[in-house]
């Protein structure tokens, strides 16, 4: 069985010489033939310039043909390919050399392959990290011989996205990404009359393993800039459409967006041959699957296609998949057992209280999964809120510069759920439960509150606990209004909050539109806007 990453690619090439790579808002594709060829011609100039087996060599591109080229070449060199985010926009510009640097030295990083269209971007680099090697990528082809790989050999380097913390390097060796992807090709039947198409940046996990899934089966791949779909959703969805792809996957807020389209927008559009829609990287909202199923329902779109998941990038991407061909499934318990007690306890949707937390499925092939108390570590019974353990051949055996990251061959998620049967629940993040006064709150539930309240900008808040060990929790949300319609607002999420939860103790800090820094696949980082608070100015109100 063949199991790098280069020498699938290889077969890829032989079997489907004329299959593609298309890269919409760059107008340009590559064949898997010349992707191929192009990638090991690469490999050669970076095994000249001394890459050395298992290296993590950094990759600074954009959602372009250089991005896979430079990913296959690393592989095919013996190194391990390490995706690098790009700024998020002017505003992070300043900051981004030493975040790069950071990141260059947990990863103990000597080069970094940049994008030939970041001229500017490299020579900033060079005078901001002197350490590191810059290659554009229109000059890191040349001749050598190229290295013995093996499964055991590291393919890539996943920094996670870093919602709760600082990003983490997650080890991947060929094996694990071979497997993964076989999980995520058997658990939606990925075959030939299939094509890809994605948004989300390729330095993002489920951007790139998604376009890994179609590249390496020989079958269309559509890579669209992210900027392309925040800019106008409605234009990405009809390329989408017209391109023949059948699969996609983005975070729950893009089906937001989605939904949100004018009537005009949605005119003449056919879904029928959408087959796979993932919704995962975030929590799944009752809300946004059922209005986006009802939106699209003309259109042909089926309620089956939408395909709720849980993964993370310690996977290889999939954790979890529900049955292929289910309408998405929502469980609604007690929001007040499930987050003090840690009991998931079933109610009727409409019961006060309720909360609907979304089922995912049942783990992917060749994962294991337990839930466990997270002090104890003993197994849980069924409907028992723990956090989620996983093992297996997608799973990676550890983060960069940590010695010990599995416990007893089981390495802990961080997330917490429950299971009903056999079905698998997620229900939040283990570091971003709130305690306040003794009791426990999941952040999603005041959340869902603040949103109902007029005035904060397209319902964009995060709850996180105040700093310093304080009993007090912080809601944070975007607001365009200024003065007394400020306060106003202000007053207005804290009694919500306070009706709604029985939560008391709570500031609300107003900042302005836009202003909630996001993970790179858009999810709020909830820890990083508590920060964002101490250096801008806020409307408060005080418990």
């Amino acid at each position: 069985m063949t199991t790098t990453l280069h020498a699938i690619l290889d077969g890829v090439a032989a079997d489907h010489p004329h299959v593609r790579a298309t890269f919409p808002a760059e107008r340009e594709s590559i064949t898997y033939t010349d992707l191929a060829a192009s990638a090991r011609a690469m490999a050669a100039g970076l095994v000249a310039r001394g890459v050395e087996r298992n290296e993590p060599v950094g990759i600074l591109c954009p959602n372009a043909p250089e991005f896979l080229q430079s990913l296959f070449a690393v592989s095919a060199a013996g190194g391990a390919a390490t995706p690098l985010p790009l700024p998020l926009g002017m505003r992070h510009a300043g900051a981004y050399p030493a975040r790069l640097a950071a990141i260059a030295e947990v990863a103990g990083m000597r080069r970094i392959l940049v994008s030939h269209r970041f001229g500017a971007l490299a020579d900033g680099l060079r005078e901001a990290v002197p350490g590191l090697e810059i290659i554009s990528t229109a000059d890191a082809a040349g001749p050598g011989e190229l290295p013995e790989v093996g499964p055991d050999d590291l393919a890539i380097v996943q920094f996670t996205s870093g919602s709760t913390s600082l990003p983490k390097g997650v080890r991947l060796t060929h094996a694990n990404v071979v497997a993964g992807l076989l999980a995520i090709r058997e658990g939606i039947q990925l075959g030939q009359g299939d094509g890809g198409g994605f948004w989300l940046p390729l330095f993002h996990d489920m951007g790139l393993f998604g376009t890994l899934s179609a590249v390496l089966i020989g079958i269309p791949a559509h890579v669209w800039s992210p900027l392309s779909f925040i800019k106008d959703p409605a234009r990405w969805l009809r390329e989408f459409l017209d391109s023949g792809a059948t699969i996609t996957a983005m975070p729950n807020f893009g089906y937001d967006q989605l939904a949100a389209i004018s009537d005009d927008d949605l005119a003449g559009l056919r879904m029928d041959h959408w087959r796979v829609a993932f919704n995962g990287a975030e929590p799944i909202s009752e809300a946004t699957v059922r209005a986006f199923v009802e939106r699209f329902a003309p259109a042909g779109f089926r309620p089956s296609t939408m395909f709720g998941v849980y993964g993370m990038a310690e996977a290889t991407l999939a954790v979890t998949f529900p049955p292929l061909g289910r309408a998405p499934l929502f469980e609604h318990v007690d929001r007040d057992k499930l987050a003090d007690g840690g009991r998931a306890v079933q109610v009727e949707h409409d019961a006060p209280g309720a909360r609907a937390v979304a089922g995912v499925g049942e783990p992917v092939r060749g994962v294991r999964l337990r839930i466990v108390d997270p002090e104890a570590g003993a197994e849980l019974p069924e409907g028992q809120v723990g956090e989620i353990l996983i093992q297996g051949d997608p799973v990676t055996p550890g983060y960069l510069g940590l010695e010990q990251s599995l416990v007893d061959g089981w390495l802990p998620t961080g997330d917490l759920g429950y299971r009903r049967g056999a079905e698998v629940f997620v229900t939040g993040r283990r570091k971003e439960m709130i305690t306040v006064r003794g009791a426990n709150f999941y952040p999603q539930d005041v959340e869902a509150v603040a949103r109902a309240v007029p005035g904060i900008f397209k319902g964009r808040c995060v709850a996180v606990a105040a700093p310093g060990g304080a009993e007090v929790m912080w809601l944070i949300a975007e607001c365009g209004r200024k003065g007394d319609e400020a306060a106003a607002v202000a007053t207005a999420l804290r009694t919500a909050v306070s009706t709604e939860l029985g939560l008391a103790a709570v500031e609300v800090h107003l900042v302005a539109p836009r202003a909630l820094p996001r993970t790179s696949s858009g999810k709020f980082q909830r820890l990083a806007a508590r920060d964002l608070v101490t250096s801008v100015t806020s409307v408060t109100e005080t418990a």
